[in-house]
């Protein structure tokens, strides 16, 4: 590649349609699951239970309707989801700095969305499958291990193949992160008014899951042949190639200055290039680059621990004040939480790609970040069952505003810090910052999961 070579444009914006799909099949499995978390305590729910039963151990919301008496296994189903979720997120994020080097790429990348394609497979498959509610319970959760683990290798490796092109191609992914929960809550809902039968209504959700999971494969893996990618990926190594070049003639004229004025010789030559080749490691080592780019990592991390502290454990047990028996209170989680969050979670990613405000580096981004703590007691009172806080923000419209602020200012805030993070290293690291800002992200999710036990419980 000669220095005069004209960069080509991305033509059809296909490779940031490309990066939009694999931003969404990093998150697919999760929204997907956490989507149809009705389904699932349908699965889990006591069949041998009564309608007298159900009167005399129910409780009653604000408008005097039923909320029934939930069972061991579905009252913990959120919080245990949110832990198999986030706990895998993070444990393989922090292995995606090793699996990096060791691993190829197309075999990281395509390899784990194969995997996330079986298991929607498996998972579709046993929704026509009756079982033992504890069973079904220990399954549910295995797969969510596993379809999570994949989900973040594939995560960290995406983060760091957009690392490649340049910074504006972060956004598509924040971006498809977003769509996935959207596209999960219509998904759902369609399938919710198709009037179908739960399970028929479910086998037709997580098919649906395998088609767009096939589709991003086929996407990845035409990602080569296209101009503008092979251009930068090109580019990349050629740049590193410089540097290295570049390192080694530093090393070479400063060995030849120490052989000049030394008469040891060969032997101090040997131990300064031994000491040039360990600097030039750690300066290139994940903790020089994270010293870099922390303030970004932890604002990320707090984003997320502050959003999955609350979302779904507290806000899907919301209960309608206006129609909770009626047409109204069916939609009412599928739409107020899921479809609502994931769409103002999008709008928040997508404006980044005009809107970077505030600037890096500063006050305000880490100012705003922390006042996100605020939505915290706000939706634990709200109208939350089961509950033994006092309910003060009884009316939906509550919920729902407080839902559009948090999801708009977690997408929005948590993309511009993802953003930032790659633009404060040299080209040769910027892979590696980008896995690292995806481990803080995942880290984020974990501390969001342990936190979400402690406030479902005093709410």
């Amino acid at each position: 590649m000669t220095s005069k070579e004209q960069e080509p444009g991305d033509r059809f914006k296909a490779v940031w349609i490309i990066f939009l799909m694999l931003g969404l099949g990093t998150l697919l499995p999760w929204n997907f699951f956490l989507t149809a978390i009705g389904y699932f305590k349908f699965k889990l729910r006591d069949v041998d239970v009564d309608i007298d039963s159900l009167h005399a151990n129910g409780t009653y919301g604000l408008n005097g309707t039923l909320v029934p008496q939930e069972n061991y296994l579905q009252e913990k189903l959120g919080n245990v989801m949110t832990l198999c979720a986030m706990l895998p997120m993070l444990i393989f994020s922090c292995l995606n700095s090793i699996l990096l080097e060791r691993i190829p790429q197309v075999v990281r990348i395509s390899g784990c969305l194969g995997a996330i394609f079986v298991l929607f497979l498996l998972t579709s498959i046993l929704v026509k499958v009756s079982m033992e509610p504890t069973i079904f319970f220990t399954i549910t959760m295995l797969t969510i291990i596993l379809i999570n683990s994949f989900g973040a290798m594939l995560q960290g490796s995406i983060f760091g193949l957009a690392g490649l092109l340049p910074a504006a191609y972060t956004t598509p992914i924040m971006s498809g992160q977003g769509m996935a929960g959207t596209f999960a809550a219509l998904a759902m809902i369609c399938a919710i008014a198709s009037g179908s039968e739960q399970t028929e209504s479910a086998f037709g959700y997580f098919n649906t899951a395998c088609v767009v999971t096939l589709f991003a494969i086929l996407l990845y893996l035409a990602l080569p042949y296209l101009e503008f990618s092979r251009y930068h990926f090109n580019k990349k190594k050629d740049e590193w190639k410089k540097e290295e070049q570049e390192e080694e003639k530093f090393c070479k004229v400063d060995l030849n200055k120490q052989d000049q004025s030394n008469a040891v010789g060969r032997r101090t030559s040997t131990h300064l290039m031994e000491n040039s080749s360990t600097e030039t490691n750690r300066c290139s080592s994940i903790f020089a680059i994270l010293r870099k780019i922390w303030p970004m990592a932890l604002m990320v991390c707090l984003v997320f621990s502050i959003t999955i502290g609350v979302y779904p454990a507290v806000t899907v047990d919301a209960k309608s004040t206006i129609s909770a028996d009626g047409m109204w209170g069916m939609y009412f989680i599928p739409i107020c939480c899921f479809l609502f969050f994931n769409t103002f979670d999008w709008l928040g990613r997508s404006l980044t790609a005009v809107c970077m405000w505030p600037r890096k580096g500063s006050k305000l981004l880490p100012a705003l970040v922390i006042t996100r703590i605020i939505f915290i007691p706000l939706f634990m009172l709200c109208n939350v069952h089961p509950r033994q806080l006092p309910v003060v923000f009884a009316h939906d419209a509550w919920f729902i505003v407080f839902m559009m602020v948090f999801a708009f200012s977690n997408g929005y805030l948590a993309s511009l810090c993802m953003c930032y993070g790659p633009m404060n290293v040299i080209a040769k690291e910027a892979e590696t910052a980008g896995a690292i800002m995806s481990f803080f992200l995942s880290l984020g999710l974990a501390f969001g999961a342990c936190l979400s036990f402690l406030v479902r419980g005093l709410v």
